[in-house]
């Protein structure tokens, strides 16, 4: 069985490093977009690719990672960096990806973007995705099932980005079992994990949605 190549993704939005980041992106690979390469000192690695139209990195940031094989592409463009950066390590052979400094940020609409691009990558290449800033996760809710290590009383919410049909949500405080859920219902807001082992358990019949969690947002 050929080796699991997982990448990171390092894009510009926030980034809190911490024990669960650091064994979330333990042996990846790892490209930066843009702006999102000023992360890098802070988790103390040095991408292998960085890519972007550069318009978010500053003088200081090219010259300390100037060693960085650098793909420049035109400001005006029909791909964000982070797009870029997916195609980059997809054509690198990624199996998995991992978004860091994907939430949060002066911009809600590149966070939104940034969750929409998970999903989609996630959907299209059929390849696990985890967006996270380090504080809060985000995992895309499609067809099929899955397993989400978090801890006993994290707090966390689906978002029905479609109707969801027949959703499934063991090991958790208010369950869910094949239930239809419309778009943009409330109905799996605010839920929280349970105190069964091993993390909780998510199926979905059809439709396309996105898990938020805080592991560290606990319940007393």
């Amino acid at each position: 069985m050929p080796a699991a190549t997982p990448f990171l993704i390092l894009l510009g939005g926030e980034l809190s490093p911490g024990p669960r980041l650091a064994a979330q992106i333990e042996g990846a690979r790892v490209i930066a977009a843009d702006g999102g390469m000023r992360h890098a000192a802070t988790l103390g690695l040095v991408p292998e690719l960085w890519v972007g139209d550069f318009d978010s990195s500053d003088t200081a940031l090219k010259a300390r990672f100037s060693g960085v094989e650098r793909v420049e592409h035109p400001v005006a463009k029909d791909m964000t960096d982070g797009e870029l950066a997916i195609e980059a390590a997809l054509e690198r052979g990624a199996d998995r990806l991992v978004f860091a400094g994907a939430l949060g940020g002066e911009r809600s609409d590149h966070a939104l973007q940034n969750l929409l691009l998970g999903v989609a990558a996630a959907r299209r290449h059929r390849v696990p995705v985890l967006m996270t800033s380090g504080h809060e996760e985000a995992w895309p809710v499609l067809p099929g099932g899955q397993t989400l290590d978090l801890p006993e009383g994290s707090l966390f919410s689906v978002l029905a980005l479609s109707d969801l049909e027949e959703l499934t949500l063991e090991g958790v405080q208010w369950p869910l079992t094949r239930h239809f859920v419309p778009m943009g219902h409330s109905l799996t807001l605010s839920n929280r994990v349970g105190p069964r082992g091993g993390g909780i358990g998510v199926t979905l019949g059809a439709g396309t949605g996105v898990l938020l969690a805080r592991p560290f947002d606990l319940a007393g």
